[in-house]
């Protein structure tokens, strides 16, 4: 390892977080004038590298699928197809400001599609490959979308929606040979798009037009609206890259985030293109050893990641020299959940790397708190604010700033360039987010409920509304998740309230078991609320154990606590972002039949 990669990015985060102003970082970003008005997302990120002869026939995305088949595509490949792809839209008279979909799994003509969309001035949106019908359906006809490019079997839920007609104009179709035309629209494939020049100039769209329109999904699964974000969000994506995932141009880079939500576009396309990297993209489902083998045989550097996925590493039984020939691997990130200090403590043990939480919202755009290679860890944190971001701890009722260690709201003062610009066709909805303290002084409220230490260290302690109240106290759902994950026959949990005549809530555990087996054991349950009355306070314990196999996640990773909360009430539950909706019935038999405690 040289002394170039051992050194971060970022070398002092409080002198950098004194001084630092967002117009510093503007200066790695090309603008299309020198007032810095004009930028493009996708100019960025391939088509400035044309004009260094190293970079331009550096592999930028090397692609592979679970059945071992590869291919590389280099910064000049991205671009000429891009290109040829921005052609193809103009001449189907595609404009600025038209919404463009990508409803794909993570194949090649993934990435070339999302950079031809923003070459010509369109919105491009992702739609993650799990969706069915009335998931997709929701957001085509919210986001208004006049184009969309998907495959023939996903296609096959596209046809099964109603009413579309209104909006949508044309479908490009990667695996189809000849253009149908259908009522309302057209299907193209996309072999069409090759026969198009190479040549294009990439639309001077404004730093504020929109460039990305993704839906939020609850973890309830409810989309809910459009979130918007304009060109300039390039700047902070681009900042951050660099700062907290420490990438540099040597490294080999993998973000495991589907490009189907706001990780896998931001840094899985956008940012380290921006920065000349290579990236890794893999079409398949999680497999420990494909994935250890996936990173020794690629010399994968840096890993962006998700909690659930370092979990399910630590449960896989490998080998300590097969660990031990993951060598160059040298950064880890988390992001998308909180970070048990458990799996910080086992990557650290087995790997000899710490992972640096990060936190942030598709709504913020890029991270916004972070832990940084050039400070130390507190386990359970998420860090502190990047440089340029102004946190805070917020009573919302009184709207004041809190003190150190008080649990409020999470804000942020507004005004960082990857910001929301709006919600589609929601400026309500939009205003909503922001507040003024007694001091007039404006803050985006994330709706997360955190604390911050006497250092600077911001805590999570869960969402506003996943936060249980019972017996007149409460209790967070992470730090319960997080004392259970201490036990040693708890492989993943999630926490939630259910209403109780006397209590208010009792507290409610979903347990996956490391063994299966052990749910046979007597008394399993018992022992677990034994465990966390020593290590917590004597009412924060879970008053009813469910084992399941699986816990309900996004396709990000994500525990869908709202989900769980639904199916415990007995109330009804959109499917529509469950990446393993099979897990849904089990749950259910697993409510009716078991999980109360007996005189407890």
């Amino acid at each position: 390892m040289t002394k170039l990669l051992e050194r971060p990015n970022l070398q002092n985060y409080d002198k950098t977080y004194r001084t630092f102003e967002w117009r510093d970082a503007e200066s790695a970003i090309d603008f299309f004038d020198k007032k810095r008005t004009k930028l493009n997302i996708a100019y960025n990120a391939v088509t400035r590298h044309m004009s260094n002869p190293v970079l331009k026939r550096k592999v930028a995305l090397h692609w592979e699928n679970d059945k071992g088949e590869q291919q590389n595509y280099t910064f000049e490949d991205l671009e000429l197809e891009s290109n040829k792809f921005a052609n193809f839209l103009k001449r189907l008279k595609i404009k600025k400001g038209d919404r463009c979909f990508i409803y794909l799994p993570r194949i090649p003509e993934l990435y070339i599609s999302f950079l031809g969309i923003l070459k010509v001035g369109a919105i491009a949106g992702t739609l993650f490959p799990a969706f069915g019908p009335e998931g997709i359906a929701i957001r085509l006809k919210r986001g208004q979308v006049k184009l969309l490019i998907t495959n023939t079997e996903l296609l096959e839920r596209v046809h099964k929606i109603k009413n579309l007609q209104n909006s949508l104009e044309y479908i490009i179709v990667t695996d189809s040979k000849k253009i149908i035309k259908r009522k309302g629209w057209q299907e193209i494939p996309y072999k069409e798009i090759k026969k198009e020049s190479s040549q294009f100039d990439t639309v001077k769209t404004n730093k504020d037009d929109a460039a990305i329109m993704l839906f939020t999904s609850s973890t309830a699964g409810t989309p809910v609206a459009g979130i918007v974000l304009p060109h300039k969000a390039l700047i902070q994506q681009a900042i951050t890259a660099r700062w907290v995932l420490d990438l540099k141009q040597q490294d080999i880079y993998w973000c495991t985030a589907d490009p189907g939500w706001i990780t896998g576009i931001v840094y899985g396309i956008i940012a380290p293109l921006t920065l000349g990297i290579t990236t890794i993209s893999y079409e398949g489902r999680f497999d420990a050893d494909k994935w250890y083998g996936l990173i020794e045989k690629n010399k994968v550097s840096v890993l962006y990641t998700a909690p659930t996925a370092i979990r399910m590493l630590m449960a896989a039984k490998v080998s300590k020299n097969k660990l031990k020939k993951l060598k160059h691997l040298r950064h880890i990130c988390s992001v998308g959940e909180t970070l048990n200090p458990t799996a910080l403590f086992w990557c650290k043990g087995t790997l000899g790397l710490p992972i640096y939480d990060t936190y942030w919202q598709t709504e913020t755009g890029a991270i916004v708190i972070a832990n940084y290679r050039c400070m130390p860890i507190k386990p359970g944190s998420m860090g502190k604010p990047v440089p340029g971001i102004k946190a805070a701890i917020i009573d919302v009722d009184k709207g004041k700033e809190l003190k150190a260690n008080e649990t409020g709201i999470l804000a942020l003062a507004p005004g960082w360039p990857s910001m929301m610009s709006r919600i589609w066709k929601h400026p309500k909805l939009y205003k909503s987010y922001f507040i003024k303290d007694k001091k007039s002084k404006e803050w985006y409220i994330t709706k997360d409920l955190a604390y911050k230490d006497k250092n600077g260290y911001y805590f999570f302690v869960g969402r506003a509304d996943e936060i249980i109240k019972t017996a007149g106290e409460r209790v967070s759902p992470w730090e319960i998740e997080n004392a259970l994950m201490q036990h040693p026959a708890v492989m993943e949990t999630a926490v939630v309230g259910k209403p109780d005549p006397l209590r208010g809530e009792i507290i409610v555990a979903f347990i996956k078991l490391k063994d299966p087996k052990l749910k046979l054991k007597e008394k399993l349950k018992e022992e677990i609320v034994l465990f966390i009355k020593k290590k917590l306070a004597g009412h924060a314990y879970p008053r009813e154990i469910y084992f399941v196999n699986e816990l309900p996640k996004t396709r990000s990773g994500k525990i869908m606590r709202l989900v769980l909360k639904s199916l415990i009430r007995k109330e009804p539950i959109s499917m529509t972002a469950i990446a393993n909706p099979k897990c849904i019935d089990e749950i259910k038999n697993e409510i009716l039949t078991s999980g109360k405690l007996p005189n407890k």
